[in-house]
């Protein structure tokens, strides 16, 4: 019993940061991790995460950035390849600590300029930050379901509508965690067992993701951005922490 309530919470909190309050859903694998070994645990959460991207991708449909999916998803396809390859080699901790890294970068950066009080212009989509930034993202994505920092670190300084970074964040990750399930499948990290454990918990996701998107599109935009950056600094920290102190 202990265990369903631990697994309907994660994938709650999976579907609240699909619908729209970011990163909530990295507290999830470290819950599940409590029963099971964590890379278990990323492969059982994996089909809801999806299932929880289908309804986002149906909730944000209307605005997203053209520009910025064309460059960051075939980037992204290059950092899953490298993550599937290299996932034996590449030791869990070392993709956190990079992780953690890039968002207190790009943390340390904002603020800097804040009390500096100076005006940054929105800086464009350009193509060899989408490229490194993209192959980083699905790369931390392969290994540890954390490739939101690095996509942040190149979409947030674009200072884009609330909507269609929503968009945008939503389809592009919908996109990279499908591509994610073959390699996972291969890997053992999902199995009929864990599939069928996931149709159970689908319903918790979608619930999460309709109240995650009730609450995003009522936010002001600049709440909502600050929100992010908070959410960054927290997820950074907690990977830190990981790391270097556990």
């Amino acid at each position: 019993m202990e265990y369903w309530i631990v697994a309907g919470l994660a994938a709650f909190l999976m579907g609240l940061s699909k619908g729209g309050l970011p990163m909530i859903a990295l507290l999830a694998v470290p819950l599940m991790s409590l029963f099971m070994d964590p890379a278990v645990a990323a492969g059982l959460l994996l089909p809801i995460y999806i299932v929880a991207d289908m309804y986002a991708v149906y909730l944000f449909r209307r605005a997203f950035s053209v520009r910025n999916l064309k460059i960051l998803l075939p980037a992204a396809v290059v950092g899953i390849c490298v993550g599937f390859a290299t996932v034996s080699y590449v030791p869990g901790d070392a993709a956190k600590l990079l992780v953690a890294l890039i968002g207190l970068f790009y943390l340390v950066s904002a603020l800097r300029r804040r009390f500096a009080r100076v005006e940054v212009p929105a800086r464009p989509a350009d193509v060899p930050r989408g490229l490194f930034w993209g192959t980083v993202a699905g790369l931390t994505s392969y290994i540890s379901h954390a490739g939101g920092p690095p996509f942040q670190a190149y979409v947030l300084p674009q200072k884009l509508d609330k909507m269609v970074y929503l968009g945008t964040t939503t389809i592009f990750f919908t996109i990279v965690n499908l591509l994610k399930v073959p390699p996972f499948i291969l890997a053992g990290q999902i199995t009929w067992d864990s599939a069928a454990q996931a149709i159970w918990l689908a319903p918790f996701a979608l619930a999460g993701a309709w109240s995650g998107a009730a609450v995003s599109r009522a936010l002001p935009e600049r709440v909502f951005f600050v929100l992010v950056e908070v959410a960054l600094a927290v997820v950074s920290a907690k990977l830190l922490y990981e790391v270097l102190l556990t």
